[in-house]
């Protein structure tokens, strides 16, 4: 049964695919954004390819789009800066505002906010090179993540669980490659969940949950976009109660962040004393949509075929900033 609601293609006018861009996340836009401009086409959408990492922006706006789906990945279309072109160009474009763009590609940000309203998120320090490796392992524990806060697709990312060649100060270092903010994040060992969520606000909704077991719980670059090793479970074998307070759960975060249109979260699921505790590690404002992403198997699941999900998505592509 498919549960995406009719659109009428030629309501959408002459449409965009953002996709390529010139973050580290380039080759895995292209591959979204590719399979973004096909579903589009065969809904009979007039759907065009435009680059940002190789065109201009005085060409974006000559293109005269009536609205844009923006298939880019990391920073310069993941973080706000192309969701302010848009706004100022008052093309309507797919996913998150400006600001909602802004906090999510910024892991440190996200956390913070989540901290604050008490949403679970593993614990972190921020990395410097005059930083205390030694304490930072002291009050996170052996078992760490190093992340540059702005990256994705777990690039420059290291997991560190032995400390006697300064392994940890090597993993920053690698960090730093990427952005010149790193963090360290202690290591939940758990389930690795993610929740796709489609909408805003209140209409905002959860589709099933995916659990992914990676070859040796490693679900690095290479374990997302190109391994057939990787398993997925969707929808995920937990508890039915559980797996509706996960969602519940990421739907709160995702509209703390102020997140409209489509998003992804990524957990771990822990197993205390108390039960299993879901952490949050971070929003996903423009994920995935390649033919191993996560959003379209959600969506599968929950009855809707990637080309209508793609639809879906393109039809609430809005402004975020009234005139």
């Amino acid at each position: 049964m498919n549960r995406s609601p009719a659109f009428d293609p030629r309501s959408f006018g002459k449409v965009g695919v953002l996709f390529g861009g010139r973050s580290a996340e380039r080759e895995v836009s292209i591959m979204s954004g590719t399979g973004v401009l096909q579903a589009l086409r065969s809904r009979g959408v007039d759907a065009h390819p435009f680059d940002p990492g190789a065109q201009t922006l005085a060409e974006l706006e000559a293109a005269k789009f009536d609205r844009v789906f923006v298939a880019l990945h990391g920073r310069f279309g993941e973080d706000g800066t192309i969701q302010g072109v848009l706004e100022t160009l008052r093309v309507p474009y797919t996913g998150s505002g400006v600001q909602a763009s802004s906090i999510a590609i910024d892991k440190r940000l996200t956390k913070r906010l989540w901290a604050a309203e008490e949403i679970p998120t593993p614990a972190w320090r921020e990395l410097h090179a005059h930083s205390n490796f030694r304490q930072i392992v002291a009050e996170l524990g052996d078992e760490l993540i190093v992340k540059p806060v702005r990256e994705g697709s777990t690039i420059g990312i290291t997991k560190v669980t032995t400390h006697d060649h300064n392994e940890l100060a090597a993993a920053f270092e690698t960090a730093l490659r990427y952005d010149d903010v790193v963090i360290a994040e202690e290591l939940i060992d758990g389930r690795e969940l993610t929740c796709a969520v489609l909408g805003a606000g209140a209409t905002a909704r959860a589709l099933p949950l995916v659990e992914i077991r990676a070859p040796g719980g490693n679900y690095d670059y290479q374990s997302k976009y190109f391994s057939d090793e990787t398993q997925y479970l969707c929808p995920a074998p937990i508890d039915a109660r559980l797996a509706e307070e996960v969602q519940a759960l990421c739907l709160r975060a995702y509209n703390l962040v102020g997140a409209r249109g489509w998003g992804r979260l990524d957990l771990m699921l822990h197993q205390e004393a108390r039960g299993d505790q879901p952490f949050l590690l971070e929003l996903n404002t423009s994920p995935g949509m390649t033919s191993h992403s996560l959003v379209p198997m959600a969506a599968r699941a929950d009855g809707i075929e990637y080309a209508d999900l793609v639809v879906e998505i393109l039809a609430h592509a809005a402004l975020g900033v009234r005139e």
